[in-house]
């Protein structure tokens, strides 16, 4: 994109075994701020483990993952979380019983002076940040029976909300009807033009053509 500052996000020459197995030979992948990346290749191409590298879930056997231009480990989930990145799975995992708002901060909910619940302003900022996606979901909505759409939509409004930068979208329109697919188009073109750096895993090159700015195919453990 002709521009001079670093990737959000970037692998470099990453590996990763699991026995003799190698799932990852030579994992290279650089995210950028307003840019839809597609990740393509078949089931065992080692995707899901170049994305498990990215989340934190494993470390790399070799190469290197870099923040902003700088060297970075992630030991675990959290620290990635920390760093800005968030990833939104196919099929998300929100408590049904608790509210879209609940979910969305579980875990920091804000307090009052005696450590009640602030449920007013955690609905209203919630509210407020599904409007800003352009979606028709109410904060104090109970997840049971949502949509996986929807619930996908509140796994990325909950990413929104950690202020993450770096989204990870795994197979998300596997489960999705052709409106649905419609609308997560519309929110991502939204989180681009918020600047947030885009991976969209897929098999479909329509949704390629259609939402990506870059692409990487992987077969065999490598970038192609």
């Amino acid at each position: 994109m002709g521009n001079n500052n670093p990737p959000r996000l970037e692998l470099r020459h990453a590996s990763k075994s699991f026995g003799r197995v190698r799932a990852l030979g030579d994992g290279s992948l650089a995210l950028w701020p307003g840019e839809v990346h597609a990740l393509l290749g078949e089931n065992g191409a080692g995707k899901s483990t170049l994305v498990k590298l990215l989340a934190g879930v494993y470390q790399p056997d070799s190469g290197e993952l870099l923040v902003d231009g700088q060297a970075r480990t992630f030991a675990n989930p959290a620290e990635a979380r920390d760093a800005g990145l968030a990833v939104i799975y196919q099929e998300p995992t929100l408590f049904a019983d608790l509210s879209i708002a609940e979910n969305i901060y579980m875990g920091r909910q804000p307090r009052d002076r005696i450590g009640r619940i602030r449920y007013d302003e955690m609905n209203r900022e919630v509210d407020a940040l599904l409007q800003s996606l352009g979606v028709n979901l109410r904060a104090e909505r109970l997840v049971r029976g949502l949509s996986i759409a929807d619930q996908q939509v509140v796994e990325i409004a909950k990413a929104l909300s950690l202020n993450a930068n770096v989204l990870i979208m795994d197979e998300p329109t596997a489960a999705l009807s052709l409106t649905e697919v419609e609308r997560l188009f519309s929110i991502v073109r939204a989180l681009r033009e918020r600047d947030a750096a885009i991976l969209f895993i897929t098999h479909r090159l329509d949704e390629v053509f259609a939402l990506t700015q870059r692409l990487t195919i992987m077969r065999d453990g490598l970038k192609v």
